[in-house]
């Protein structure tokens, strides 16, 4: 096998600029045919296959930097980096390469690719090296306006990096500096903040290693507080000897260790706040410094992690009741930057280091902390639990099922602790911390309920041969979460508008009615259940009365949802519980405004329509016509009707709907051989056997009731003709469930189920069994769910003028009696007035 000395891992730089791992495997150099040339070879140690085939070419810069890396440019975007598991490794690849490039072995970067003019070429390759000025006070200047003039240049760069790396140059310059800030020579300081800048832009990693060392870091940060477009200096040493207290909360032994979680801090910190916005011209110029960190990062992580007794103890100090709160929270903070420095390792090192989080005992710490009253270390451990369900919710639904299982166990012994033990659910602490965010933009719930959202989502659940966590995690939600994720919202809608409706209330209703709104698309059974028990959707339509457009519009989508399912199990429960009028009533007190809220109500009515939703047709037209029907500004609601008069022309005349479906399913349609059979006996025929005006009948044909299929049609296009001609005076006299002109009026009182409700006539008395008028008479579209769309009261004779009633239809009376005397007794009932 080969040694740990040619392991390496593969990196590219994004267009971010910022390093991602292709892969750990192992280096070799060697000709490649294809490629014409020596190459760098990196195998997979994995399964062995090819991580990188790149050829060694003779005018590609290479770069070592930390004496573990190797970087350079495929392409004029393509960076490369190999790192290495050793040293050894890294200088053995770095001769082949150097070799390869007549190089001596000795140097960081072996050359730069920039074009330059012939003549500049020509210039800097007759001068062997670039001699510094002597590093004296009085020429600074000089030194500085080298440096500056050296950036544009790459082998002037390059000469001038070799130049202060050989002569320890950079040291030399910041005793200078002491010099200078003793004599308070404040020119002299100004020329060293353009030099130290312009060293930083030479981009060298050799550079970086003297100036970020323990005993040059902290002057270099000096030199870059006399910026010379600043009235006065920076105070960058201040802030970091005594405002940025390094806080050691485990005893980190590794002297090594300690030193690079140091520099890295003082090194971010010149990136991020000391050195100037970098301009387009020197972005690029910096990516070593990026290199720098980044690896830095890598290296803290992974030495962090090989340390078990400093886990161990954080752990245990994390979960101990004996911590003080002042220590627990520096503890989380620590724990909050270990995960975020995590997100630099590669995929498989991070599934290690999750691993090892988790065997730890993260979670059951995080609940511990999640129970605390401060505020900040709460946010902390928020954050912490994010990067835990980002990258592995599985592991998270594993743990809070298994807690689940242990309170309930717990439970069956001590009934006494039930609701304690469901009160401290990791999951449930959430909800709550969501719930009771105190924010007034409400910024930790939006988060939290993003995390919610990841977690209860199918779609990243996990499936095996014996169980599925979707079956298991939902069905576990449902039980011990779900009540405490809607308890706002039903504590807020007991009466018929909501109790509090102030702006963070409706905020924090918006974002549970969106969590429930994903329920119902993604969950169904669990839902749907829930739903209708609960009597949910009654509770969200109560904030259609919100004075926050946002919060109704939200209610009204939650139930748009599922309408859109078209699932009859949820139709039944809306026409029961009349729930299409707190949606109607919104649409009438908008009156006239054309805005979102219209908009919406009128896509809900079109979808009904469209769709054919024959159960909520019929219930909308039967109890929300007289309020609907002066509507003309869109055709929805007309087109409703007609979907409703249709529906009831098919009920009244089943021979007509069944021919319907015959003319279009094509029941009938002859195949070919039958048709060509028919053809030779009409050629077969003699004319002198037929009769004049005898039509020609098929033999399949003949065996039909002429009646049964002649009749219907004969009646539809008579019909239609008909209702061509008066169809404006048919709407007009619409009959709604069998009532003569039914009046419709807006009604408040709380002593029915719905305040939009149809007046019977005198003729049907309010308590008779006839009576349409009340909910819970047998007549109302809500007490026989299952025929709902035949509520429709029609007649065909003497009286009232019902939606099939043509006075061409006298020679069918005494027909249509006769089979109504045959209609079971339900059905007759419902064609009695």
């Amino acid at each position: 096998m080969t040694d740990t000395r040619r392991r390496v891992k593969v990196y590219t730089l994004n267009e971010d600029r910022q390093w991602d791992d292709r892969g750990t495997g192992h280096v070799s150099s060697g000709y490649v045919e294809r490629l014409k040339g020596m190459s760098l070879l990196v195998r997979a140690e994995s399964d062995g296959s090819l991580l990188l085939e790149s050829k060694i070419n003779p005018n590609t810069a290479y770069q070592k930097q930390q004496d573990t890396l190797i970087v350079w440019s495929e392409a004029e975007n393509y960076d490369l980096a190999l790192s290495f598991q050793e040293k050894a490794g890294c200088d053995e690849i770095w001769e082949k390469i150097c070799q390869v490039q007549g190089k001596d072995p000795s140097v960081d970067i072996t050359q730069d690719l920039v074009d330059e003019s012939e003549e500049e070429r020509f210039d800097d390759m007759s001068s062997p090296g670039l001699e510094l000025p002597s590093c004296e006070l009085s020429r600074l200047e000089e030194i500085a306006e080298l440096v500056a003039s050296s950036l544009p240049s790459p082998l002037r760069r390059e000469k001038l990096a070799l130049a202060l790396e050989n002569e320890g140059y950079i040291k030399k310059l910041l005793e200078l500096f002491h010099v200078c800030e003793d004599l308070e020579n404040i020119e002299g300081l100004h020329h060293l903040y353009e030099i130290i800048k312009g060293i930083f832009l030479l981009n060298r990693t050799a550079l970086f290693e003297v100036m970020f060392s323990e005993e040059c870091i902290m002057d270099v940060i000096g030199c870059l507080e006399y910026d010379p477009a600043l009235s006065q200096p920076r105070k960058h040493r201040e802030f970091l000897t005594k405002t940025a207290k390094f806080k050691e909360v485990i005893p980190i032994s590794d002297p090594e260790l300690k030193q690079k979680i140091h520099q890295t801090y003082r090194v971010q910190y010149i990136q991020d706040m000391v050195l100037p916005t970098p301009s387009v011209f020197e972005e690029n110029m910096l990516s070593t410094l990026h290199s720098f960190i980044f690896f830095n990062k890598v290296e803290i992580v992974g030495m962090l992690q090989e340390d078990e007794k400093f886990l161990t103890d954080l752990f245990a100090q994390l979960t101990d009741e004996a911590t003080d709160e002042e220590k627990r929270q520096e503890l989380v903070n620590f724990l909050k930057e270990f995960c975020a420095f995590s997100q630099t390792l590669q995929p498989q090192n991070r599934d290690a280091f999750f691993k090892t989080l988790s065997n730890m005992g993260i979670l059951p710490a995080l609940e511990v902390i999640l129970g605390m009253d401060d505020t900040q270390v709460r946010s902390a451990a928020t954050d912490i639990f994010s990067y835990l369900v980002e990258y592995n919710p599985s592991m998270v639904r594993e743990f809070v099922m298994q807690e689940a299982q242990q309170n309930d166990d717990v439970s069956k012994k001590l009934t006494e602790q039930k609701i304690t033990n469901k009160d401290i659910l990791l999951i449930n602490l959430i909800i709550e911390h969501m719930i009771c965010d105190t924010d007034p933009e409400l910024g930790g719930a939006v988060q939290l309920m993003g995390l919610l959202r990841t977690l209860v989502d199918p779609e990243n659940m996990l499936a095996t041969a014996n169980k599925t966590e979707k079956t298991e995690f939902l069905g576990f939600f449902y039980k011990h979460c779900m009540h405490v994720l809607t308890a706002p919202l039903l504590a807020n809608t007991t009466e018929d508008k909501p109790s509090k409706d102030d702006f963070q209330t409706a905020q924090l209703l918006a974002l549970v009615l969106e969590l429930l709104t994903f329920c119902v698309e993604h969950h169904t059974y669990h839902i749907k259940n829930y739903i209708i028990n609960k009597d949910i959707l009654r509770r969200v339509l109560v904030l259609m009365a919100s004075k926050h457009a946002f919060l109704a519009l939200c209610a009204l989508r939650f139930k748009r949802k599922i309408i859109g399912l078209k699932d009859e199990f949820y139709n039944r429960y809306i026409m029961k519980s009349f729930l299409f009028e707190p949606v109607v009533k919104a649409f009438l007190n908008n009156g006239s405004r054309y805005n979102l809220m219209n908009s919406a109500i009128i896509e809900m009515f079109e979808f009904i329509r469209v769709e054919d939703i024959k159960s909520l047709t019929a219930h909308v037209i039967e109890n929300y016509w007289k309020a609907l029907e002066d509507v003309d500004y869109v055709q929805t609601f007309k087109g409703l009707k007609l979907r409703f008069e249709q529906q009831r022309e098919r009920q009244d005349n089943p021979k007509l709907d069944s021919m319907r479906s015959i003319l279009r399913n094509h029941r009938y349609r002859r195949d070919a051989r039958t048709l060509e059979d028919e053809e030779e006996m009409w050629f077969n025929t003699d004319e002198d056997d037929m009769e004049d005006g005898e039509a020609v009948v098929s033999p399949s044909d003949k065996t039909k009731n002429d009646d049964d299929i002649m009749d219907p049609i004969s009646k539809f296009m008579e019909r239609k003709k008909l209702k061509e001609s008066e169809e404006k005076e048919v709407l007009l006299k619409t009959n709604l469930s069998g009532r003569q002109s039914p009046s419709f009026k807006l009604s408040l009182s709380s002593g029915t189920k719905t305040s939009l409700t149809s007046q019977s006539p005198a003729t049907n008395l309010p308590g008779s069994p006839g009576s349409p008028g009340s909910p819970g008479s047998p007549g109302s579209p809500g007490s026989v769910p299952k025929s709902a769309s035949q509520t429709a009261a029609i007649t065909t004779k003497g009286g009232l003028v019902g939606l099939v009633d043509y006075p061409d239809d006298d020679e069918d009376d005494d027909e249509d009696e006769d089979k109504e005397d045959t209609q079971p007794l339900s059905k007759k009932a419902k064609f009695e007035s």
